[in-house]
């Protein structure tokens, strides 16, 4: 497994967590598509890299490979960081790889 740094997290984007910033979502949609968006980027090796909300839907590109997880309120909230969280784990398995977070960079592991 290779592992690839894809960006700091976006320390802003903790300000838009409810209820310094009410969205009415119950999920954070401000805080997760701030969050994400430093995520669409490219890797070392040429592969794109891309990761959208759609409603409830996170969808994670590497490459030619995709994977789509919930974000689940009902099993991981009411922190909408732990729902982001999860989710990212669940769609980058799908895609297969591996999503973690270590000092505040995020990173993805790939089967190259």
């Amino acid at each position: 497994m290779t592992k690839h740094r894809i960006a700091a997290e976006d320390a802003e984007a903790v300000n838009l967590i409810p209820p310094a910033q009410p969205d009415g979502s119950g999920i954070g949609v401000n805080f997760t598509d701030a969050y994400i968006k430093v995520m669409n980027t490219e890797l070392e090796d040429g592969r794109k890299v891309s990761c959208k909300r759609k409603g409830l839907k996170i969808t994670l590109q590497i490459g030619d490979s995709s994977g789509e997880a919930i974000m689940n309120r009902l099993e991981y909230g009411p922190d909408v960081e732990q729902i982001l969280r999860r989710a990212l784990e669940s769609a980058a398995t799908a895609a297969g790889a591996e999503f973690t977070v270590e000092d505040g960079v995020i990173y993805l592991q790939t089967n190259d």
